[in-house]
């Protein structure tokens, strides 16, 4: 993979970010912005498991998806101070997905503000995520194709992007948002996956109160160096061709995959897994 480190700045203004970043849809990191927060200060693994300590969060592992799988279904459950105390004790797969910190824990909404970009921020869906040593996600893009911010707490994380231009080298999965689940991206295995080498994109390591910006649709690869957490905020997509994708993957495309996974079971995600292979060295020409 040819990938190059991610542009990092200090701070930057609503106008410069939407002229500079958001218009060339260019990821960036921003190292001082959110130092005004309560959260710059406050959000630690221990402080979340003493004011979410009770609350009972979804966990998500590395295992490859199965028919069994519903669209984003979680693997366990357990209390969020267990987690923690999990996540402090010991290398862990399991990860915290998706969870609305809006809807489940409201008292956290104080501890942070929304930020202006210059973009029209979804209030209803600020997401937190967490994960151990080690864990990571498969790489793959949101069902939404929004515009991300990600503001990464407590420990660093490995991230490598791709835009939608490389879709041809990375061995995605049809009908879904995935990429092949056994490629390591961290080390990739380039006489298995030899498209890989082909393909362009970006790379960066997150510190507590850095905030990446992800454009429209780019695939993300996330890996926890260190046990911590990080929130998202999100923008809809402007490009009326990634709107109009992202439409078609929350109103068609999820419940057409979730359909064949019980009408043909584990054959469905059989067949899309070595789809994703033949697909993508039939473009490329490899045999």
């Amino acid at each position: 993979m040819q990938l190059k480190e991610i542009e990092r700045i200090q701070t930057i203004s609503s106008k410069d970010f939407y002229n500079q970043y958001f218009k060339t849809q260019t990821p960036v990191v921003i190292e001082r912005f959110i130092e005004d927060w309560p959260a710059f200060k406050k959000w630690n693994l221990d402080y979340i498991a003493n004011v979410v300590g009770d609350a009972e969060v979804p966990l998500y592992d590395n295992r490859p998806v199965t028919h069994e799988d519903g669209f984003n279904e979680p693997h366990a459950k357990m209390k969020m101070r267990d987690y923690i105390s999990l996540l402090k004790k010991e290398p862990t797969k399991y990860r915290i997905f998706l969870w609305n910190v809006l809807k489940e824990v409201p008292e956290l909404q104080k501890d942070y503000k929304w930020p202006d970009f210059g973009l029209r921020l979804m209030k209803s869906l600020p997401m937190l995520f967490f994960g151990g040593k080690d864990s990571y996600t498969f790489m793959h893009h949101d069902i939404d194709l929004a515009n991300i911010f990600h503001f990464h707490f407590d420990g660093k994380k490995e991230v490598i992007l791709f835009d939608q231009k490389q879709n041809d080298y990375l061995y995605q999965v049809p009908h879904s948002l995935i990429t092949r689940e056994d490629i390591d991206f961290s080390n990739p295995d380039y006489s298995k996956w030899p498209a890989l080498k082909k393909a362009k994109g970006f790379k960066t390591h997150l510190n507590h109160g850095e905030v990446l910006y992800m454009p429209e649709g780019y695939w993300h690869y996330m890996k926890y160096i260190t046990p911590g957490f990080s929130m998202s905020l999100r923008a809809v997509p402007r490009n009326p061709v990634r709107l109009g994708r992202a439409i078609y993957n929350v109103f068609f495309m999820r419940h057409f995959d979730n359909v064949m996974r019980r009408l043909r079971g584990q054959k469905w995600i059989d067949w899309k897994n070595k789809k994703a292979i033949e697909r993508t060295h039939s473009k490329l020409g490899i045999n």
